[in-house]
């Protein structure tokens, strides 16, 4: 298959200057690059910087185009799966984490008893590193919200 074509879904972190907190930035990808979206998380400061969270979705070229636009319009793109990170060396594997993560990107191995973590799953709610008991969960985006 094409991978023009290929349906493409991914979950990004945006982060946006005050001037371009009233465009309609989302609008835009559904109807000029037919990409759909699902927002996440998303928050407006005071200042009116904003930061959102959002599965974005689409052929795997309109995508493409869909993230040139946004950086074209002064928007910081980032793969939320690269703002999410664990110590694995602080790690205890208490499982605690795993009864909040609805998004199931920590998940106990039930053969080691060991907590598993997948980036790709995670949708940076932050809820891991706020109930961690070493620390051992960080999130970029978790200081935004």
């Amino acid at each position: 298959m094409d991978s023009s074509k290929k349906q493409y879904s991914k979950i990004i972190s945006l982060h946006f200057a005050s001037d371009v907190v009233r465009r309609p930035m989302m609008y835009n990808l559904a109807k000029h690059f037919d990409l759909t979206f699902n927002i996440l998380k998303a928050r407006i400061s005071p200042r009116e910087e904003g930061h959102m969270i959002l599965e974005l979705s689409g052929k795997e070229d309109d995508y493409k185009k869909g993230i040139s636009y946004l950086q074209e319009h002064g928007i910081s793109i980032q793969d939320v799966a690269r703002s999410i990170s664990r110590d694995d060396e602080s790690c205890t594997h208490c499982g605690m984490c795993t009864a909040l993560c609805l998004a199931r990107a920590l998940c106990i191995e039930q053969e080691t008893r060991t907590i598993l973590f997948d980036a790709n799953k995670c949708n940076a709610c932050g809820m891991c590193t706020r109930i961690c008991p070493v620390g051992a969960m960080h999130t970029e985006a978790n200081g935004d919200f």
